[in-house]
């Protein structure tokens, strides 16, 4: 009598209960997909001259929208937007550059890596940088929420020259303090500085930073787990396909970079 009893109310209990989707039925029910992009970041994600989103994140948005047979929405967001874009649901997913930090990981999901870059600096033509060295006693500018920044203020911190650094919501500011020579050197990835230095006469590449590797990876709700499953294996369908080699060597050139980082498994 007591076991009919328990099952009797663990059924009501149950059908009480409200039935919550996941985020992968939300956006098939929906019909549309809702992806943070970062729209100064050239030529991962960028306007073209008709002001349309374009560039690699953007397609890789219009892949996975595809892949789920719904509508691609592109949501241009800041560094600094990427990861509060997905913890209020303004996005379903951030392409963005995201490196997958454990600090992150407590409040965002991340995906297997799908894009690596390493930072290196776009100087002023009349700054006198060359070398990493020189940049001692210069003015630097970075993004604010960006991985260079925060390295950056490490070595800052150590060289004591927090106060010649310069932070800016976005990497367009960045590069036009440095074009106008209210910065010596601004901080980006490899991918930009082409692009840039091309746009501006007064800027020209600067040095590589000392820092590792950045393993980007895509960004969801840290709780929606089929939603983040769902994802690596559109990273990996991406890669397989031939897709990945093939929008790299369209927006960026040359031959696209390894995902694997040696010594792991994914």
């Amino acid at each position: 009598m007591i076991r009919k009893f328990v099952a009797a109310a663990a059924l009501s209990l149950a059908a009480a209960l409200p039935v919550k989707a996941d985020m992968l039925d939300d956006v098939v029910d929906r019909g549309q997909l809702k992806c943070g992009v970062v729209l100064d970041f050239p030529p991962i994600g960028y306007r073209d001259e008709n002001n349309e989103p374009a560039g690699f994140d953007v397609e890789y948005c219009n892949d996975l929208a595809a892949a789920l047979e719904v509508e691609p929405i592109i949501y241009p967001v800041t560094w600094a937007e990427r990861l509060p874009v997905i913890v209020t649901g303004r996005a379903d997913v951030v392409f963005g550059a995201t490196s997958d930090s454990l600090a992150r990981a407590r409040t965002v999901g991340f995906t297997i890596p799908y894009a690596i870059y390493y930072a290196q600096g776009v100087v002023n033509t009349e700054s006198g940088i060359s070398a990493f060295e020189d940049i001692r006693g210069k003015r630097v500018a970075a993004a604010i929420g960006t991985v260079p920044e925060q390295e950056w203020l490490k070595i800052a911190a150590e060289w004591g020259e927090e106060h010649l650094y310069q932070g800016y919501q976005s990497e367009n500011e960045v590069f036009l303090a440095v074009a106008q020579g209210k910065a010596d050197i601004g901080l980006t990835t490899n991918t930009a500085v082409k692009p840039v230095t091309d746009q501006y006469e007064t800027l020209e590449p600067g040095p590589r930073m000392p820092w590792t590797t950045d393993y980007t990876s895509v960004v969801a709700k840290r709780e929606d787990v089929t939603w983040l499953n769902f994802l690596n294996l559109f990273v990996t369908h991406q890669v397989r396909s031939g897709r990945y080699a093939e929008l790299w060597g369209k927006y960026v050139g040359g031959e696209a970079p390894e995902l694997r980082i040696p010594g792991v498994m994914y």
